[in-house]
């Protein structure tokens, strides 16, 4: 954690990789995709798992059962919905003893409305840039539209964030910011991160 942040890297996939990553101390949350149509999509259980960074499941409007199985066999500790699942759905995982993430595609004020309905029922929402499609599109949307964020729940900062953010994030202001989520542009490859990359970058970070 810097100065209060959670890191979050989402995306991972192979074991070294994993490893490297989760050997970064300032890394509190590592992320695995099981979107079908996703490139970084993780099929079988790395041979390598985070033992210290908390294990994160991305899903798009899977089935509870198959989150369940999918919990369960990985070991994860928070569930991550990036489709359209209700606060019912929300409410189920977290009362099943997972951490519960809620993403919403960001562009104008107008899309943080739906942010309300989500209040009493996830541990951190998660901010990315909307895109037509689901997942990220490593691009940024306008910080400012977060001024009118005035929910309850924190936040994960999401969408773009890459090597560069560092002036921005450090000028980047909102009391429910909890931290950042990282993924495509510390990328090497889809599913493999530039650890140097994330190591100068968390070092720049937290001075």
């Amino acid at each position: 954690m810097i100065k209060g942040k959670l890191i979050k890297v989402c995306g991972m996939r192979e074991p070294d990789n994993i490893r490297d990553v989760e050997a970064l101390e300032e890394v509190d949350l590592i992320g695995f995709v099981f979107h079908p149509r996703s490139p970084r999509r993780v099929d079988e259980i790395p041979s390598f798992l985070p033992a210290r960074a908390r294990r994160v499941g991305v899903f798009v409007d899977a089935a509870q059962e198959e989150i369940f199985r999918t919990a369960h066999r990985f070991g994860l500790h928070a569930i991550q919905l990036h489709g359209n699942e209700s606060p019912a759905c929300c409410q189920a995982l977290r009362q099943r003893g997972w951490q519960v993430i809620k993403a919403f595609g960001i562009a104008e004020e107008k899309d943080l409305k739906p942010t309300a309905d989500y209040d009493e029922c996830c541990d951190l929402l998660l901010f990315d840039t909307r895109t037509p499609a689901y997942g990220g599109s490593g691009k940024a949307f306008d910080r400012r539209v977060l001024r009118a964020y005035e929910g309850r729940t924190p936040f994960l900062l999401s969408g773009g964030i890459s090597p560069d953010s560092i002036d921005e994030l450090h000028s980047f202001e909102h009391p429910r910011c909890a931290g950042y989520d990282l993924n495509s542009r510390f990328e090497l490859y889809p599913g493999r991160k530039n650890t140097e990359s994330l190591r100068r970058f968390l070092c720049a970070l937290g001075s």
